[in-house]
């Protein structure tokens, strides 16, 4: 970590951790610790490793990088995990993110490889409980947003068709539009993933190719619309205060897609 902050960026002469063009750092990618299914050896790893980042760099936001699996410390709220397996890997949504340092929460979205590869409506189903939990607990008890930093579906699962995945993003960017809308704490989503022309080579079958998928691009772009018109014009009535309405309300909630 004091690697990679103190890092000077060889083309524009700027350390990491002054560069006003990253966004965050994230921890680690997905952490885990099996050998701890009470959770209390990586909570105390990611409050020693939060803070530590924070000693260094005080510019950037910090997230730890969780799939968003409950724990020990909240067993009403396991009902929301995609298996049983998941309260037994040593992480714990809420606690985890009660830390110091801890500047918003990550959750990933991945009900083809934590339910079934099979694909069913069941993985919307999922898919909406998932997030409606998380977005109600960042807003209840951590008082922050949540980001869903990976979500995705694979072309390689059975039944697998386009169609689908098309609704499998609807699903996320309806459910954060939402929250949106009310104020809350839905705050963005990232796409694993898109992939420039000429790279399919590398494609893990979650690969999106933009220029080749014309209907998933269309959704996208039009997602990207709606935030940006929300983000250039605060004036929507939620709990953080803004009170106007504003005539594109129409336009940034109405499914044209």
């Amino acid at each position: 970590m004091q690697a990679v902050l103190n890092r000077v960026n060889t083309l524009t002469n700027i350390t990491y951790k002054d560069d006003p063009t990253i966004f965050a750092w994230e921890l680690m990618n997905e952490p885990r610790c099996t050998s701890d299914p009470s959770g209390d050896k990586l909570q105390s790893w990611i409050t020693d490793m939060a803070v530590y980042v924070k000693s260094m760099d005080a510019k950037h936001l910090v997230e730890i990088g969780l799939e968003g699996f409950y724990g020990p410390s909240a067993p009403d709220r396991a009902q929301f995990n995609p298996n049983s397996y998941a309260t037994q890997v040593g992480t714990d949504f809420i606690r985890n993110h009660q830390v110091l340092g801890v500047d918003f929460a990550s959750v990933h979205i991945y009900a083809d490889s934590w339910i079934s590869q099979t694909i069913s409506d069941s993985h919307i189903q999922f898919i909406e409980s998932w997030m409606g939990a998380h977005i109600e607990d960042a807003e209840r008890y951590l008082g922050m947003p949540v980001v869903f930093a990976e979500f995705g579906v694979s072309s390689k699962d059975p039944g697998y068709n386009s169609s689908f995945r098309d609704t499998m993003i609807s699903t996320v960017y309806k459910t954060l539009l939402n929250s949106t809308k009310r104020g809350g704490s839905g705050a963005g989503s990232l796409l694993w993933q898109i992939f420039p022309d000429g790279t399919d080579y590398m494609d893990d079958g979650y690969a999106i190719v933009l220029s080749k998928s014309p209907s998933t691009s269309n959704i996208i772009s039009l997602q990207s619309t709606r935030v940006a018109i929300f983000n250039s014009m605060c004036s929507w009535k939620c709990k953080w205060g803004c009170k106007k309405k504003n005539p594109l309300e129409a336009f940034f909630y109405h499914d044209d897609l």
